[in-house]
């Protein structure tokens, strides 16, 4: 275990969430899939500075069947080939799954860490929401949380809070 990663929840993180009523939903088509501002360099800086980049993501509109999971993968290689991530890993089940990949269970982290020699304790985990940060505690990752103000509880409380990921990139660099 010699790799160190930074994992990042998908929407809010990497692309614009779409916001409904104070609440955070994946982009529904192609043609809404947004990359934010400051991503694409802010990636390149950690990934210059040897972090795996890996995605994490819960995809749980699969499940319910208001996504299809081809449009989801279509996203995710639109992103892979204009961001320079070493890997998505997706968990497209709904809560009564109680799977062990849907955030916030660590269990998407613990596949990368075992599928790429991670080590979790010198890797972070960056989100926008409390199920990535508490995924992230439970991995044993130093956490970072974008903060949106989002009108949902906090149920995790992050090790740092910051406001983009620009800002996340910036403080893993000098604190690594």
């Amino acid at each position: 275990m010699s790799q160190r990663a930074v994992f990042l929840d998908r929407d809010g993180v990497i692309n614009r969430a779409i916001v409904r009523n104070g609440k955070p939903y994946p982009p529904p088509s192609m043609d809404e899939l947004e990359i934010l501002p400051g991503v694409p360099e802010a990636l390149q800086r950690l990934h210059d500075a040897g972090f795996l980049l890996i995605v994490v993501t819960n995809q749980p509109d699969v499940a319910r069947g208001t996504q299809l999971r081809s449009t989801v993968e279509a996203m995710h290689d639109f992103l892979r080939a204009q961001l320079p991530l070493d890997a998505m890993l997706a968990c497209y089940h709904d809560d009564h799954d109680a799977c062990e990949c849907r955030k916030p269970a660590p269990g998407l982290l613990l596949e990368a860490a075992r599928s790429h020699q991670i080590k979790l304790a010198a890797s972070y985990m960056v989100g926008d929401r409390w199920r990535d940060i508490e995924a992230g505690k439970r991995a044993g990752c130093t956490t970072l949380f974008i903060d949106y103000q989002y009108d949902e509880a906090m149920m995790s409380k992050p090790d740092v809070t910051v406001r983009s990921l620009a800002e996340a990139a910036d403080w893993i660099l000098r604190h690594a």
